[in-house]
């Protein structure tokens, strides 16, 4: 079932009392403060429709089984050096930024992992309560680490979500992790085949939508 909620580059859909968010930026979803002001408008206006003494999930997931999201736009970030402070992730405590969103949102989220996710794509997934995974195409990577590049506060969520000698493979390393690897080391909780990954992720929305229930 569609929604009235209209943003340019994602699309809502309503499967019961899961909202499914389908992230439409180009072919990667690389992530502008444009876009991710849109998901931060579409977390918040989910959050309301369901209010605050109802059941609910969110699922996110990319358009296709190539890409979930390949991180941040670095031309934005050339021209603009507060562009992924501004939509992206928090510099500040007051700043509400997307994965600040996503962390404070108060029914179950699972991000579908549909595809590659390299860069901010893994933090974008980590921040997510439940990760399920393509079983048959895309890697999971953060490879800031082998292009000489460093984003402040970035190495948070893979130390706080990961057991350490994994998180070490994730900011270290820069390790490609397939899907049966993620889910051996615990990136993600589930994978499936990308015609039955979207069953496998509102499985998961529906088991554990009544526990948001109290807002």
């Amino acid at each position: 079932m569609a929604s009235p909620f209209e943003c340019p580059n994602l699309t809502i859909e309503r499967n019961g009392k899961v909202y499914i968010i389908t992230m439409r930026m180009g072919p990667e979803n690389r992530l502008n403060t444009k876009f991710c002001q849109e998901m931060i408008s579409a977390f918040n206006w989910i959050r309301q429709t369901i209010g605050s003494s109802s059941e609910g999930a969110v699922i996110t997931r990319g358009k296709d089984a190539k890409f979930f999201c390949t991180g941040l736009d670095l031309e934005e970030a050339e021209k603009d050096p507060f562009s992924n402070t501004d939509g992206f992730y928090p510099a500040d405590k007051d700043v509400y930024q997307l994965l600040h969103t996503i962390l404070d949102f108060p029914f179950p989220t699972i991000a579908l992992v549909t595809g590659h996710t390299f860069g901010g794509g893994c933090p974008l997934a980590f921040a997510h309560d439940y990760r399920v995974m393509n079983s048959e195409r895309g890697f999971i990577c953060m490879p800031p680490v082998d292009l000489g590049m460093h984003f402040s506060g970035m190495g948070i969520l893979p130390r706080l979500k990961l057991h350490p000698q994994v998180a070490r493979k994730v900011l270290l390393e820069g390790h490609r992790f397939t899907a049966k690897e993620a889910m051996t080391d615990g990136l993600v909780d589930a994978i499936a085949p990308p015609e039955r990954m979207l069953d496998a992720a509102l499985e998961l929305a529906n088991k554990w939508a009544p526990k948001g229930k109290a807002g």
